[in-house]
Parts: C-alpha cells; structure tokens; sequence
C-alpha cells in the first residue's frame, strides 16, 4: 500500500509547500513555489505525452 500511495504523497507534499512559499515569500520563494506547484502537471503531461506517443 505504501508503494502505491508515495508518489501521490510526495506531490502532494510538495504542492502544500510551493503553495506555502507562494503565500509567504517574493523573489527566490515565488521561483520555488511556481516550479513546486507545477512539478504535477509537468509529471501529468510528461506521461500522457509518453502513452500517447
């Protein structure tokens, strides 16, 4: 079950933390959070374009 569930928990993770840094942060903070946030949809078509393909 652990298998299963840890990449869904690491996005999440990281997705709460890059919201976090854009709420409190400028500069540097605001870079982090765009490419925290992002990282699932980036992952998201990363493997659609590969099925697809």
């Amino acid at each position: 079950m652990a298998r299963v569930f840890a990449m869904p928990l690491v996005l999440l993770a990281a997705t709460l933390v890059g919201l976090v840094l854009g709420l409190t942060g400028d500069g540097l903070r605001d870079v982090a959070a765009w490419i925290l946030v992002g990282l699932p949809l980036a992952l998201l078509a990363l493997f659609l374009f590969r099925t697809y393909q």
